[in-house]
């Protein structure tokens, strides 16, 4: 059993500190907002008022928050709680966030003889709930192979991807695929019922067929449904297809897809969107040609 300190219980930080608990760890948890401390305290975590709590007496220091500007707050500066972890306390960032956010903590814990591991996730509410995320590591491996008692209750696989940033990297490599499905199944649905074609019928093929994935199938069941259900927010969506464009200028690399999916969430979000589910740049994209994809 590790003793963790916790911080974030958004949608993802919620699901796995239920995980953490379940598999027999000590979790104590600070949220920048205290209203969701009942229902955490339900599944046996422990709350405090003070961040800096969670560090005493911690094995490991997790934390997964919203974006750069929470981690810049809470993280690096602000409270600056990464200048307060001892050394023997192991440092992991599950949040998605500009490598060189991540450079900047990982900085602060070298320098102070922490360890740290960049460590972002892939998967949306399901997933952290039912500990099914994929999480892509950045490290040192030593320090990797430490934390697998903490990472595996979270997540289905567990990715090393070598030295440190390299984690952070490859979330924003994957968010840029995520973008271009979001936007190909979009438009391909607006396309086929255009032309005539039986959405269901049409599904049925994406499912089967070489070019299928998972969000083709899961957000094109729920674009002729209607359901728009927040599993991920249309506005983390913009944020990531934001940073994916800034990390893609850094290497004058394209990013075509995050470009346009910036622009569609940024209208969805504009019109009200923004807490339904990312999938609502498909609902953005329909209502502009005046489509209707629910059937």
């Amino acid at each position: 059993m590790a003793r963790i300190g916790f911080i974030g219980l958004g949608i993802m930080g919620s699901g796995m500190v239920a995980n953490l608990v379940k598999a027999g760890h000590e979790v104590t948890v600070w949220n920048r907002t205290s209203s969701k401390y009942p229902e955490i305290e339900k599944v046996g975590a422990k709350t405090v008022k003070d961040p800096s709590q969670i560090l005493a007496g911690a094995d490991f220091f997790m934390y997964c928050l919203a974006d750069d500007a929470a981690i810049k707050e809470v993280i690096t500066g602000g409270q600056n709680l990464a200048s307060k972890v001892k050394p023997g306390t192991i440092a992991i960032d599950l949040s998605t966030i500009d490598p060189e956010t991540s450079a900047s903590g990982r900085a602060i814990y070298e320098a102070n003889g922490v360890e740290f591991l960049d460590a972002p996730v892939f998967g949306t509410k399901g997933e952290a709930r039912d500990g099914g995320l994929w999480i892509v590591i950045g490290g040192k491996e030593e320090t990797y192979k430490k934390s697998l008692s903490v990472l595996e209750p979270i997540s289905a696989t567990t990715h090393y991807m070598g030295k440190g940033g390299n984690g952070a990297k490859m979330k924003l490599v994957g968010n840029l695929l995520v973008a271009s499905q979001l936007v190909s199944i979009g438009e391909g649905l607006i396309l086929a019922k255009s032309a005539g074609l039986d959405l269901r019928k049409v599904l049925e093929v994406v499912g089967v067929a070489d070019f299928k994935t998972p969000i083709y199938s899961g957000v094109g069941a729920g674009a002729i449904a209607g359901d728009y259900e927040v599993n991920f927010p249309l506005t983390l969506m913009l944020k990531d297809a934001r940073l994916i464009q800034a990390f893609a200028k850094r290497f004058n690399t394209p990013a075509s897809s995050a470009v346009v999916t910036e622009e569609l969430a940024k209208a969805g979000v504009d019109a009200g969107l923004g807490e339904l589910n990312a999938s609502a740049i498909v609902k953005v994209m329909a209502d502009r040609v005046g489509v209707d994809l629910v059937e």
